[in-house]
């Protein structure tokens, strides 16, 4: 099939592409295998590297598990905060009124310009000193503070994205059948904007589960990647460590997304009757409006 913006490969085109394929493939495979030499030569591929995780339940139990609790924790607890703070901030962007969608605009850019790491820093900061929050729950405070600030506002664009990716013909047609802008907005273009945003807003919950280890690394917060430190002073096997703590990375944001592709086809399927429904009561509408001009004298 061909398009404006595509034309289907021919014989030449596809063998060209093997070849780039096939050429990537080696070098990639030289890479690794240069990679894998200098890790055996340094010893990082000895038995007694690796083994610990294996043969010794102290390091999970004392160490990787605690500290992807505390990961877990603090990415869903800014979860569960920044995507209804974000989704509000969305929709106050879209709003008429100049006076909520002027400062609600302001807000979203401001803390979306800010580097995640200084907001962090700066709840610590405030929360030292303006508040009695205990310095072993300050860290998690801050980082979901810092979290929460910067990701709402990522949020909030995804959402406006998601929204103002709708036909326009949806909007009319709500408003054909006597519909007001705050139920055109809840009942009709969010539910169906939800799905079309759905995998932007999935990436933007993996962020925040990797940004936790910025907590980690600067304000002292035990998650997943700090433990590293632990583990390699007291096995001597950093690389071993990093490699099974990504491992473990990939797992939980493997997991997230293979949640949210089943929730997105299950929204698919309930909403797929949505516009249907408001396409359905316009034509009743101008079917009604037909009948009526055809029986007037």
């Amino acid at each position: 099939m061909t398009s404006v913006l595509y034309d289907t490969p021919g014989a030449k085109a596809k063998a060209r592409n093997w070849i780039y394929s096939g050429v990537f493939l080696v070098v990639f495979g030289l890479a690794l295998w240069w990679a894998l030499g200098l890790m055996s030569e340094k010893g990082q591929l000895d038995a007694d590297k690796w083994s610990p995780f294996v043969t010794d339940s102290e390091i999970w139990t004392t160490f990787l598990l605690p500290g992807l609790g505390e990961t877990l924790k603090a990415g869903l607890i800014a979860m569960v905060i920044a995507l209804p703070l974000g989704a509000i901030l969305g929709i106050g962007r879209l709003s008429d009124h100049r006076w909520v969608r002027i400062p609600v605009g302001a807000w979203v850019e401001f803390f979306r310009a800010i580097p995640v790491l200084m907001l962090m820093l700066f709840g610590s900061a405030l929360y030292v000193r303006f508040s009695t929050v205990s310095s072993e729950l300050r860290p998690l405070y801050a980082v979901v503070t810092g979290l929460v600030l910067y990701n709402s506002a990522v949020i909030a664009e995804i959402v406006v994205a998601g929204i103002q990716s709708l036909p326009r013909g949806q909007t009319d047609a709500a408003k054909a059948i006597g519909m007001r802008k705050g139920q055109i907005m809840t009942d009709v273009l969010v539910p169906q904007a939800v799905t079309a945003m759905l995998p932007a807003l999935v990436s933007q919950l993996v962020v925040i589960l990797k940004d936790t280890a910025i907590g980690g690394a600067v304000l002292g917060l035990t998650e997943l990647l700090s433990m590293n430190r632990q583990i390699s002073a007291n096995y001597s096997n950093t690389i071993a460590t990093l490699v099974v703590i990504a491992l473990l990375y990939i797992v939980v944001n493997f997991a997230l997304t293979t949640f949210a592709s089943w929730l997105e086809s299950r929204l698919r399927k309930s909403t797929k009757g949505t516009g249907a429904v408001v396409a359905g009561d316009v034509a009743e509408v101008d079917a009604g409006g037909a009948a009526g001009v055809g029986e007037a004298p």
